[in-house]
């Protein structure tokens, strides 16, 4: 597996901007159900804390990986 191949669509201005409005639009929803009951409460600890940044990266994780997949497939169709 070439990584430069995957690394430089990853970095690609748009695709991080994509990623970024993706995992807040999803992390957000994400965390009001999983923690919402704790935010509301105030009941917030470390562990909580590390959970919200954690369920932000996933969607901004599978966002980044689905737009670098669909780049290097679209661009293989072209060759």
């Amino acid at each position: 597996m070439d990584l430069i191949k995957y690394f430089t669509p990853a970095t690609s201005p748009s695709i991080i901007r994509r990623a970024i409005k993706y995992s807040i639009v999803v992390g957000t929803i994400l965390i009001f159900i999983n923690h919402g009951d704790s935010l509301l409460k105030g009941d917030i600890d470390k562990l909580k804390v590390i959970k919200i940044i954690l369920t932000y990266s996933v969607p901004y994780i599978v966002s980044t990986l689905s737009s670098v997949q669909a780049t290097i497939f679209s661009e293989s169709k072209t060759e």
